[in-house]
């Protein structure tokens, strides 16, 4: 399927709207309990057994729509159904919350296999929208690999030792915040190392 053009307000809507959906029907039923077959089930648990078939709906939709999708897209697809799927079969809601521990290792490990190598992955995924030199992308890959490695350790930090509800607002609004402020606070080096300067020297 060849790729096409598609509205950035409409794929915003395809990739987060599962996500708001997950965390309005939390907010709805997390207080209540759920009998299937005999088994009890904690209001977590059933909106994560609605937001794993939502989550590949709403992928299925954006590569109809566009014709591809991106690597992360498909590998975060894959661990929502995983360990969602673990969480609903095990009525055990630990793993789905473990899912972003290493949905971030996982990148944070590509991002850092391609440094060993010299090479900057994060390139291939941001080059069209963010045209750095050479120097630029391996300053930035290592940052955002630390990123991920360390969001990866809070995930694993506010589930461990926080409650069920301080982990869903957390996992809804505080890693997206991060990552944003993250991002933000590069302006200087999108500037410095902008292909348009073309200043290659190193930090």
């Amino acid at each position: 399927m060849s790729e096409r053009k598609i509205s950035q307000s409409l794929k915003s809507a395809l990739e987060l709207g599962p996500v708001a959906v997950f965390f309005i029907a939390y907010i709805i039923l997390k207080d209540r309990m759920f009998s299937f077959g005999g088994v009890e089930y904690q209001g977590f648990i059933v909106v994560t057994a609605g937001f794993v078939p939502l989550i590949l709906l709403s992928t299925a939709i954006l590569w109809r729509i566009s014709g591809r999708l991106s690597k992360m897209q498909v590998i975060t697809a894959i661990l929502v159904v995983a360990f969602g799927g673990m969480s609903v079969m095990f009525n055990d809601p630990k793993f789905i919350k473990m899912k972003p521990t290493v949905l971030y290792l996982a990148f944070g490990g590509v991002l850092a296999f391609g440094l060993l190598q010299g090479r900057s992955y994060l390139k291939y995924v941001m080059e069209e929208i963010a045209p750095l030199t050479d120097v630029g992308w391996m300053i930035l890959t290592k940052r955002v690999t630390l990123l991920f490695l360390g969001l990866a350790a809070l995930n694993e930090l506010v589930w461990r030792t926080q409650s069920e509800e301080v982990w869903v607002y957390f996992k809804t609004f505080g890693l997206i915040a991060l990552i944003v402020a993250f991002f933000i606070s590069q302006g200087s080096l999108f500037s410095r190392y902008s292909m348009e300067n073309g200043d290659n020297t190193s930090d």
